[in-house]
């Protein structure tokens, strides 16, 4: 930036208008609802929030015009467009604060990420604007500039109520227990060393490497089946819960709405706790580290079928699946200790 970009008032009103729009969105990422003892009218709260997120992207819309070619806008109106930016994210932070807790803290937790990434990205935009000379459009201004509109775009993506809410989360989880499982069964089918292609340091002529560490043995091979099996597991529980919440997920009542927020807040529990069991598994194994792991994993997925078992969810359709994954994990977690007591 000039050094008169910098020190006069030209800057005075961004300045001050990003430490508020920073302040804004730290209360928004720290706050709480407010609560309302009245109905409350979701349909109405998504108008109206739409309405705000647009006037947020033609503000930072206007506001990328302004300074991105000469000459830069009079006093004035500087104050003015400053003014009616802060105007815009005040009225969107307010509306998020409409929603209260009761509509779901699934939902709220979606709503409240992506208002504070609108506020992120205005905020940085300013930065830009701040840092470059005020009279040039940079790359990096055009870059902040759709990244303000990117984070808008986003709002017309999200759930609109607190069971799909817990279908993003739930859809989130599938797809890293998914990679894991495939991981692991991509290095048993290599024939040899599963790190080959990291750890390969041997030179032409040279004795092949001797670093068994690098290898699973037979027994190591046959823990992995019951701990795969437990994974697989993980991997069905979610699926099978995810077709539950979309056929008997029901938002008209506050008890229904907590329970597929317990439902969401446990299951994602479960994709962190089968890649500590999918990384114990690459060698050299530590058997008393994978046996950790199994009974952690084993006494998680107990635990989430017992509460899907107590839920609203789960009608005499599901009961089946669920008994029949609660024996699944019982045989997989016996099977497994079974194996890795075995010649110790």
């Amino acid at each position: 930036m000039s050094a008169d970009n910098r020190g006069g008032n030209v800057s005075v009103p961004l300045r001050n208008l990003l430490n508020s729009i920073q302040c804004i969105r730290d209360r928004v990422r720290d706050g709480e609802s407010n609560e309302s003892d009245g109905a409350f009218n979701l349909s109405n709260f998504w108008d109206t929030l739409n309405q705000a997120v647009k006037a947020v992207s033609q503000e930072a819309t206007k506001l990328s015009l302004a300074f991105s070619k000469p000459p830069l806008p009079s006093q004035q109106d500087r104050d003015k467009l400053a003014e009616s930016i802060l105007k815009s994210v005040l009225t969107l932070s307010t509306v998020y604060y409409w929603l209260p807790k009761s509509q779901g803290v699934s939902l709220r937790r979606q709503v409240r990420d992506a208002t504070v990434e609108v506020l992120d990205g205005v905020a940085q935009l300013l930065e830009v604007i701040l840092s470059s000379p005020l009279q040039s459009l940079t790359q990096e201004q055009l870059t902040s500039t759709g990244s303000v509109w990117s984070a808008c775009d986003q709002f017309a993506q999200l759930p609109r109520d607190n069971k799909a809410a817990v279908l993003v989360v739930l859809s989130a989880q599938i797809g890293v227990v998914k990679d894991a499982i495939e991981e692991i069964e991509q290095a048993l089918s290599e024939e040899h060393d599963p790190f080959s292609d990291v750890l390969n340091d041997d030179r032409e002529g040279e004795e092949p490497r001797g670093n068994q560490d690098t290898y699973w043995s037979e027994k190591d091979r046959c823990v992995i089946g019951p701990c795969q099996g437990l994974m697989k597991a993980s991997a069905a529980c979610l699926r099978k819960l995810t077709s539950a919440v979309k056929a008997n997920g029901d938002v008209s009542a506050c008890q229904s709405v907590a329970q597929l927020d317990d439902l969401a807040d446990i299951t994602k529990e479960i994709s962190p706790s089968v890649d500590d069991l999918a990384l114990c598994l690459y060698p050299p194994m530590d058997y008393s580290g994978v046996e950790n792991n199994v009974c952690k994993l084993a006494a998680l997925l107990k635990k989430v079928l017992e509460i899907i078992r107590s839920s609203h969810v789960c009608g005499e359709s599901q009961l089946s699946w669920v008994q029949f994954l609660d024996g699944a994990v019982d045989h997989n977690l016996q099977k497994a200790k079974d194996l890795i007591q075995q010649d110790s």
